[in-house]
């Protein structure tokens, strides 16, 4: 699982650069991602990459989501995805509990606009 990570500010930003997140590669995800989450008050998960997304995939983001929130903090998802992506998200209702942006711009300023 290849991830690139910058920040803005405080904010982490994570690119998932693959193709897909499901149940082949999630537990890698989660390895890659759950330090960042931990030492962030807040993340930006850009998905935009993904061509394919499971519940597995969902379920660790979700495992994610969890752990920046008990922590104080929050990780918000970056979505200028694929269409099969955006459907399966918005199949779930995904954005009742994950803030979905369209731009990277949308989700850095969500996390200024909380203060």
């Amino acid at each position: 699982m290849e991830i690139r990570s910058e920040r803005v500010g405080d904010i982490a930003v994570v690119a998932v650069l693959c193709k897909t997140l499901d149940a082949g590669n999630h537990d890698r995800f989660k390895s890659a991602l759950m330090p960042i989450v931990a030492q962030t008050p807040g993340v930006v998960l850009d998905v935009s990459q993904l061509d394919f997304v499971d519940s597995s995939g969902l379920g660790a983001i979700l495992t994610c989501l969890r752990k920046a929130r008990s922590g104080g903090g929050n990780l918000k998802l970056l979505c200028g995805s694929s269409r099969p992506v955006r459907m399966f998200f918005e199949l779930v209702r995904i954005h009742g509990v994950i803030d979905v942006y369209e731009t990277r711009e949308e989700a850095l300023e969500s996390f200024v606009s909380r203060v």
